[in-house]
């Protein structure tokens, strides 16, 4: 039997995800009313509309802390594996992504149901590999914020990948991890392992990724800025004789007329702000995570309250096909989106940007 073939690996020059819809209010840190609730029936509803679609994945986000705020934002979100497994049973062809903390998950256990994943998915099961950055997080497990969080990461995908690769039980005696007779079968259907994916910004990140992982996501301020992050993921993955494709990631309000987009964009992302939430946010997240430009919580509050500091796709569905196309030219492989309400918005995407999407050739008809 061949190996499965993850939808990740697919033919389209630009791959497309959704992203975040597992946590309440997705990426965005606002009080509108219509935000998404991510009620479980919907997040079904909205994975299967991408999966008729052609949308390559699904990939939550991974949360044991909410940021308070008015809206207790991300509070309310599904564990990953669990949900990768639910839906595995309700969707045909897109990949599902576990997003998985490192410290508080076990990676005899996460080989374990990411091989199930697999299975269940008939190949198409992925892992975001997070080696943690928020405090909070690690202090509801009692656990210690390691500051060598990716050697942590690296011992933690050594077992993954010994327990996938090797047939005979072993021991391991590492800095983080001291095991024995450690085993697991079945092996996944995708082989060596299922498609990795890390979200990475600072050097050490990077490193990481070039080790562990099948793509980076990351960020950038300006489209073109974007060229130099690719460059350098790729030598530091040539230098260890690999390749690592780059995704990114984007928040998303396309409507008709672009007057309209974004004066919604500035309602709900500025009159709308959920400041304590946003505040919680970024003060965290530019203190612990290294994820983005140190520039972009300077500059771009509104970005981080629209959709946690990821580039703005406003306007029409010309204008976003646009945009979409640069961040291609650019030399991304696929942008996860993000929207205020992914149900409600996510028709009107794939009604009218796909097809621009596959006449400028980025993307075949599914």
């Amino acid at each position: 039997m061949a190996p499965a073939r993850n939808p990740m690996h697919g033919p389209n020059r630009l791959k497309l995800g959704i992203f975040s819809a597992n946590a309440e209010g997705g990426l965005a840190l606002t009080r509108a009313p219509e935000r998404w609730r991510a009620a479980w029936p919907e997040i079904v509803e909205v994975a299967q509309m991408a999966d008729a679609a052609g949308i390559e994945f699904f990939l939550p986000i991974a949360r044991w802390k909410g940021y308070g705020g008015a809206t207790q934002a991300r509070e309310w979100s599904f564990e990953t594996l669990t949900e990768a497994a639910a839906l595995a049973g309700v969707t045909d062809r897109i990949a599902l992504f576990a997003t998985v903390h490192v410290p508080m998950v076990h990676p005899v256990f996460a080989a374990k149901a990411l091989a199930t994943i697999d299975h269940a998915s008939g190949g198409r099961a992925g892992l975001n590999i997070v080696c943690g950055w928020h405090p909070e997080e690690f202090a509801a497990f009692g656990l210690p914020m390691i500051e060598d969080r990716y050697a942590q990461g690296l011992e933690w995908f050594e077992i993954l990948r010994r327990l996938y690769t090797e047939r005979e039980a072993f021991d391991f005696a590492g800095r983080f991890y001291q095991l024995r007779g450690v085993s697991g079968r079945p092996a996944p259907l995708q082989k060596p392992w299922p498609v990795t994916l890390n979200a990475g910004f600072s050097p050490p990140g990077r490193d990481f990724a070039a080790r562990a992982a099948d793509f980076l996501f990351t960020t950038f301020v300006e489209i073109e800025a974007g060229r130099a992050q690719i460059a350098d993921m790729a030598a530091r993955a040539a230098a260890l004789g690999r390749t690592v494709g780059v995704h990114t990631t984007c928040h998303v309000v396309c409507r008709p007329r672009q007057q309209e987009a974004e004066d919604y964009y500035e309602w709900y992302a500025v009159e709308m702000e959920d400041t304590a939430a946003a505040d919680h946010y970024m003060g965290t997240k530019e203190k612990f995570s290294g994820s983005h430009d140190p520039a972009a919580y300077r500059l771009h509050r509104k970005r981080f309250v629209g959709g946690a500091g990821t580039y703005p796709l406003i306007g029409t569905p010309e204008r976003i096909a646009e945009e979409l196309a640069r961040i291609s030219a650019a030399g991304f492989a696929g942008v996860a989106l993000s929207f205020v309400n992914y149900r409600a918005e996510l028709p009107y995407f794939i009604a009218e940007v796909l097809p621009r999407l596959q006449a400028a050739g980025l993307r075949a008809a599914p």
